[in-house]
C-alpha cells in the first residue's frame, strides 16, 4: 500500500519533468528573441525659427503672445519643411505680421533603425517683431545647424553662422567666446548667443544663434516686445544599441564522451539543432525519476 502511494508520484514527477524541459525550449527562444528585438527608438527634431515673446501694445492695454514657429518637424519618420516666411495675426492692425522673410529656409528630420540626424538651412533671412516693420531685429547671411546621433558612437552637433549679420541696423562681429550685445537708443537691445551646442551619450542639440530681445521704440504703435528669438535648431536621440546575446560556454575537452549508437554520435558531430539543450535537460530529468522508482520498487519488494 505504501509503494502504491510511493510510485505514483514518481511517474507523474517524470511525466511532467519531460513536459517542461520540453516546453520551456521554445519559450526561452521566444523570449530572447523579443527583448533582442526591441528596442529604443531614436529621434530627431528641427527648426528654422522659433519665438518666445511677449507684445505690449500701446499704453499696455493689451498683452499678446508672439509664439510663431518656422519649418517645425519631428521624426521618428522622415521630415522636411521648407517654408520661407513666418507671420502673425492680431498685432498689426488686423493685417498679417510678417517675422521671417529668407531666401532659404528648411528643416530636416530622418531616423532609421541605427541613425537619427537633424539639419536646418537659413540664408538671406530678415526677422522682424512688431513695432518695427521697417527695421529688422536681424538680418543674416546663412546660418545652419546639424545634430547626428549613431547608436553605438559619440553624437555630434555643429552649427554656423556665415556671411554678415546686422542687428537694430548696426553691423556685428560675433564671437564664440560670449554673447554679443547691441544697443540702440530709443530702439531697444538685442543679445545674441552663438553657436550653442550640447552633446550627452546619446542625445545632441545645436543652435546657430539664441537672441534675448528688449524693443521699446518710441512714438510707434506697439510699447514693448521682450523675450527670445531662437534660429535654426536640430536635435537628436540615437537608437539604442542593441545588445548581443552571450554565447554559451561549451564544456572543456574530455568531460562528455561520445557514447551510444553512430546515429547519435552523428547528431553530436552535428551539434544537434537550438532544442538539443532542453532535450538533455528532459532526459536527466527521466532518469532521476525513473532511478527513484526503481528505488522504491525495490523497497517495496523488500
Amino acid at each position: 500500500m505504501n509503494g502504491k502511494n510511493f510510485r505514483m508520484p514518481a511517474r507523474r514527477l517524470a511525466t511532467v519533468a519531460t513536459a517542461t524541459a520540453l516546453a520551456a525550449g521554445p519559450a526561452v527562444l521566444a523570449g530572447a528573441g523579443s527583448a533582442h528585438a526591441t528596442g529604443d527608438e531614436g529621434r530627431a527634431s528641427a527648426v528654422v525659427l522659433r519665438t518666445g515673446l511677449d507684445v505690449s501694445l500701446l499704453n499696455k492695454t493689451v498683452n499678446v503672445p508672439l509664439a510663431v514657429s518656422l519649418n517645425e518637424v519631428q521624426a521618428p519618420q522622415s521630415a522636411e519643411k521648407t517654408a520661407l516666411t513666418a507671420e502673425l495675426n492680431g498685432v498689426n492692425n488686423g493685417r498679417a505680421f510678417s517675422v521671417l522673410n529668407a531666401e532659404v529656409a528648411s528643416a530636416k528630420a530622418d531616423v532609421t533603425a541605427t541613425r537619427a540626424e537633424a539639419s536646418t538651412d537659413l540664408a538671406h533671412a530678415r526677422l522682424h517683431v512688431p513695432g518695427l516693420p521697417l527695421l529688422s531685429v536681424i538680418e543674416l547671411g546663412a546660418v545652419k545647424s546639424e545634430a547626428v546621433c549613431e547608436a553605438g558612437k559619440t553624437p555630434v552637433a555643429t552649427s554656423n553662422v556665415l556671411g554678415d549679420v546686422t542687428v537694430l541696423g548696426k553691423k556685428v562681429t560675433l564671437t564664440a567666446g560670449g554673447p554679443t550685445e547691441v544697443k540702440v537708443p530709443g530702439v531697444g537691445e538685442v543679445r545674441l548667443d552663438l553657436s550653442k551646442r550640447e552633446t550627452t551619450s546619446r542625445t545632441a542639440a545645436a543652435t546657430a544663434l539664441e537672441l534675448t530681445v528688449s524693443v521699446n521704440p518710441l512714438k510707434l504703435n506697439v510699447a514693448e516686445v521682450e523675450g527670445t528669438l531662437t534660429l535654426a535648431k536640430a536635435t537628436c536621440e540615437s537608437p539604442k544599441a542593441p545588445t548581443a546575446s552571450a554565447a554559451p560556454s561549451e564544456p572543456p575537452a574530455g568531460d562528455v564522451k561520445p557514447q551510444g549508437a553512430p546515429a547519435e554520435a552523428g547528431l553530436a558531430e552535428t551539434g544537434g539543432n537550438s532544442l538539443t539543450p532542453y532535450l538533455a535537460g528532459g532526459a536527466i530529468a527521466l532518469l532521476v525519476a525513473g532511478g527513484g522508482a526503481v528505488a522504491v520498487a525495490r523497497r517495496g519488494r523488500n
